[in-house]
């Protein structure tokens, strides 16, 4: 991917019928942007002016994250999965054409949960590929692009990938604790080129994904008392704003109302 030289601010001057809004003329891709915090993320981007570009797997949803995030953003959105690498083309198209990136959000991923006497290693493989490889593969891919922009890389977490007191989390909770390491190591290697990386680790929040969980593990599944994905954007979002003199490295958030 040729990318020419972008100044961070390129496109700011761009008014919306009235002032600019914060992420005026930045360019932002969310994956995971169907549904749960990664739409709830994609929505905040849109609300403060960034250009989204979305990645999801269920085609419809990501339509209604994109009427949601229409007005006042420029939307474009891809339905693929992150680990067929065969069906990325379009996105890989769309971002030389933009030629530029300022805000890398994962947003994507899987859980799976059994003893390890009886968890298979192809549900491992299938959490690596997803929580590990995809996002570790597509950040290296666009690296030039946020450098060339100064930008932010999210890494969206899990309270398992910092410490793990539960059983039968253990192939979820290794994907984790690897995508903290990815973290950690790249941003030492970008700090020194005025790009900024977060991790934000998350307790139990009210999704598709914790949904399921919650069916799985026999009970009951109440939202009211988990994170909600808005509270987890309004953080990512007021990180991403901070000047360039500052950086917020991690990001530990959990329900106000603990599991019994």
């Amino acid at each position: 991917m040729t990318v020419p030289t972008v100044a961070p601010d390129a496109g700011t001057e761009k008014l919306i019928g009235r002032a600019a809004l914060p992420l005026t003329g930045r360019v932002a891709t969310v994956t995971g942007a169907s549904s749960g915090i990664g739409r709830a993320i994609a929505l905040e981007l849109a609300r403060h002016g960034a250009r989204l570009c979305l990645i999801g797997r269920d085609a419809e949803r990501l339509e209604e994250t994109k009427a949601a995030a229409q007005a006042p953003s420029e939307v474009t959105t891809f339905q693929f999965d992150l680990t067929a690498q065969n069906s990325h083309a379009p996105f890989w198209q769309h971002l030389q054409q933009m030629a530029r990136l300022d805000i890398l959000v994962h947003g994507a991923g899987v859980f799976h949960q059994d003893p390890l006497a009886q968890a298979s290693v192809e549900d491992f493989d299938w959490q690596y590929q997803t929580n590990v490889r995809a996002p570790y593969a597509l950040t290296q891919r666009v690296l030039p692009l946020l450098t060339a922009a100064r930008g932010q890389i999210v890494f969206l977490n899990s309270s398992l990938g910092q410490t793990v007191k539960r059983p039968e989390v253990g192939q979820y909770a290794a994907t984790k604790h690897a995508l903290k390491a990815v973290a950690d190591s790249l941003r030492e290697e970008l700090n020194p080129q005025g790009v900024r990386v977060l991790s934000v680790y998350l307790g139990r929040t009210a999704t598709p994904m914790q949904e399921a969980l919650s069916r799985q593990e026999g009970r009951d599944y109440r939202p009211d008392t988990l994170l909600q994905p808005e509270d987890v954007a309004s953080f990512v979002i007021q990180a991403l704003l901070l000047p360039p003199t500052a950086e917020v490295t991690d990001i530990s958030i959990r329900p106000m109302q603990k599991s019994s």
